[in-house]
């Protein structure tokens, strides 16, 4: 079983953040699960989250045995004569199924205020990892978009926690080893990460791929993050928490 979240984005000036679903696939079978999280309903109180068509009650467990469409229309179709180089430019093989695509891809569009990302899991000893493409690359002064011309995949990167980011109070920088900080990792990481970085600080990225200018600017550069947790169980918050059973 493998388990994605969708997060959608408030589109007032705080363009926050909340997970409001999940979904489990067991490719094998094949079954897919939908289900409502704890940040849908907090969505709905802070920010008027209108629920998806697809899915209209936010108490109950959507089953299919193919794949939603709201995350099927996410993943380029396997008969375009693309679709070699799309997997190429987010470091995947042709074996990759519809889930793993997603889980790097993010699944987002211009078109509406969703993104897909997936369950991070640790292993006995606690270490994780997981990719995604560097964030607000665009927000950032000319120096650093010069340096980001630069990059290469297996280059090492440094990860710092910023305090006091003006949109989310709490951010995950990416900077290089020369210090320019070129982007931020995906808000999704970053309450987990707080309560664990100044207890277990062991914690590196570096660059997997640097997509060519004709890719999505949104999957530009493809970053792998490698760390620890000691104690703490990620995504367990109220927030990841299923409505029903």
């Amino acid at each position: 079983m493998k388990t994605l979240y969708l997060a959608w984005q408030d589109n007032d000036p705080s363009r926050a953040w909340f997970p409001v679903g999940q979904l489990d696939a067991d490719i094998e079978r094949p079954l897919y699960r939908f289900r409502y999280i704890g940040g849908a309903r907090r969505a709905q109180e802070k920010a008027g989250f209108p629920l998806l068509v697809e899915f209209p009650s936010l108490e109950e467990d959507y089953q299919s045995s193919e794949l939603f469409p709201l995350f099927r229309n996410r993943v380029m179709n396997r008969k375009r004569p693309d679709f070699a180089d799309y997997l190429n430019s987010l470091d995947l093989s042709g074996e990759s199924d519809p889930i793993e695509i997603l889980a790097v891809n993010g699944g987002r569009r211009v078109t509406d205020s969703y993104e897909v990302f997936p369950k991070i899991e640790k292993d006995d000893t606690g270490l994780f990892t997981c990719r995604f493409f560097l964030h607000g690359w665009r927000r950032i002064n000319q120096a650093a978009q010069d340096r980001i011309n630069l990059l290469k995949p297996g280059e090492e990167l440094y990860l710092t926690l910023e305090l006091t980011n003006p949109a989310t109070g709490l951010a995950l920088q990416i900077q290089t080893k020369d210090y320019h900080m070129i982007g931020w990792a995906p808000r999704y990481l970053v309450k987990d990460l707080s309560a664990e970085i100044a207890e277990t600080p062991d914690y590196s990225a570096r660059v997997v791929r640097v997509n060519p200018p004709t890719a999505s600017s949104m999957q530009s550069i493809l970053i792998e993050m490698r760390g620890r947790w000691s104690k703490h169980r990620p995504m367990q918050s109220e927030d990841f928490r299923p409505l029903v059973d």
